[in-house]
């Protein structure tokens, strides 16, 4: 199969095969392929437009104005034993939990554009930094979905540990290669302030609007798919196969559709089946992050000369970890425990949001992060000013 799939005119079928039916499914169902382009284009007004645009602005000024390169200096004593990556990388790492995806990856492509992280160590960063916000964990999926701000912390706290240990996973990544990598040259020089806020500005919203495209794109796919009974056959088949493992249909349609994407997926866990089942399968999507997550961080990457694999091998990794770190987690804290009001509160509060308020929300986010940044850097220097005093003394 792999032979024949590799020969030119074969591939070529396919893809036009494929288009074809594409185009048959946008005949058959025009009304309902518009509303399903609603539907994402809804999700992109109220989510990812305010939530994304302003930590991409963030994660560009503090790459094009050097911040990374100070905030490295303070943090090179545990970047690099942690993660065998430079101290810069700690940006890309803290933007990834809290900007969510595709941040973190975006973060790190731009220190490997600007020579403060080596090829392989870009690649070490990108298996372990393009994570979920707690935003959309602890709102839309544990507040929304499960309806329980417990389930949203535990999930968030399974999906950070299991980032963490893909990270010290992927620190022997090419480790033992027999040529040693050439390092960057540690002379970057900042732009100046108005190049580069100008250009953050003017490349963040591009980028955002790149995201919202594949947004659309998958779920009005999500939707021709579920129509054309291509995507529920799929799943009766891979049902049919596991049933003996207590894999049904139903699990295996779910699986697929977050598979596909992530939002329609966990989506799909507000029906019936075990707690266990579902929040185990909820911290695998979230880990894995679905195709379409995976094409927007490809988008950025697709040009650089990274490796695709090492990407893809860190999120399935990550997925598996999170499913195995959330029943570990369900053995020390109960979901029949009561939790306090107040966090309860704070937590459902997220998932309704409007365009103000989660625009206002990741705005907050920006400058603290910008702010916390900033003071690292600020300490970075000082002590680096203290160091070449004495030394002159």
């Amino acid at each position: 199969m792999s032979k024949l799939l590799s020969r030119q005119g074969v591939r070529d079928l396919c893809l036009g095969l494929g288009l074809l039916c594409a185009t048959l499914a946008l005949m058959f169902w025009p009304q309902e392929a518009m509303e399903a382009s609603r539907e994402g284009l809804r999700l992109c007004y109220n989510v990812i437009l305010p939530s994304l645009f302003p930590f991409f602005v963030l994660s560009a000024l503090v790459v094009d104005l050097g911040l990374a390169g100070y905030i490295g200096r303070a943090l090179e004593g545990l970047m690099r034993p942690l993660f065998n990556v430079p101290g810069a990388c700690a940006s890309a790492f803290a933007l990834g939990f809290v900007g969510g995806y595709p941040v973190g990856a975006r973060t790190a492509l731009s220190l490997y554009q600007k020579g403060m992280c080596t090829k392989t160590e870009a690649e070490r960063l990108l298996a372990f930094c393009n994570n979920s916000g707690p935003a959309f964990i602890l709102g839309v999926v544990g507040a929304g979905v499960f309806a329980s701000s417990r389930v949203g912390l535990l999930l968030y706290l399974a999906h950070a540990a299991a980032s963490v240990c893909v990270g010290l996973l992927f620190r022997f990544y090419k480790r033992e290669g027999k040529r040693r990598e050439r390092r960057p040259s540690p002379t970057f020089e900042a732009e100046r302030i108005t190049v580069a806020f100008t250009g953050a500005i003017k490349n963040s919203f591009l980028s955002t609007l790149n995201i919202c495209a594949f947004v659309v794109f998958f779920t009005v796919v999500i939707k021709l798919l579920f129509l054309s009974g291509l995507l529920p056959g799929l799943a009766g088949i891979l049902g049919a196969l596991f049933a003996p493992l207590g894999f049904s249909t139903r699990w295996a349609e779910r699986l697929l559709t977050g598979f596909i994407e992530l939002t329609s997926g966990v989506w799909t866990l507000t029906g019936d089946g075990s707690t266990s089942g579902k929040l185990s399968m909820a911290a695998f999507l979230l880990g894995w992050a679905g195709l379409s997550v995976h094409c927007q961080v490809l988008s950025f990457i697709g040009g650089s000369g990274l490796s695709v694999k090492t990407y893809i091998g860190g999120k399935l990794l990550h997925g598996g970890l999170s499913a195995l770190f959330i029943g570990l987690l369900l053995r020390f804290f109960p979901l029949e425990e009561p939790v306090a009001a107040y966090l309860a509160e704070q937590v459902e509060g997220i998932a309704g949001v409007d365009f103000s308020s989660a625009l206002t929300i990741s705005l907050a986010a920006a400058w603290i992060m910008w702010l916390l940044f900033f003071l690292a850097a600020a300490a970075a220097v000082g002590k680096t000013s203290r160091k070449r005093r004495k030394g002159v003394v």
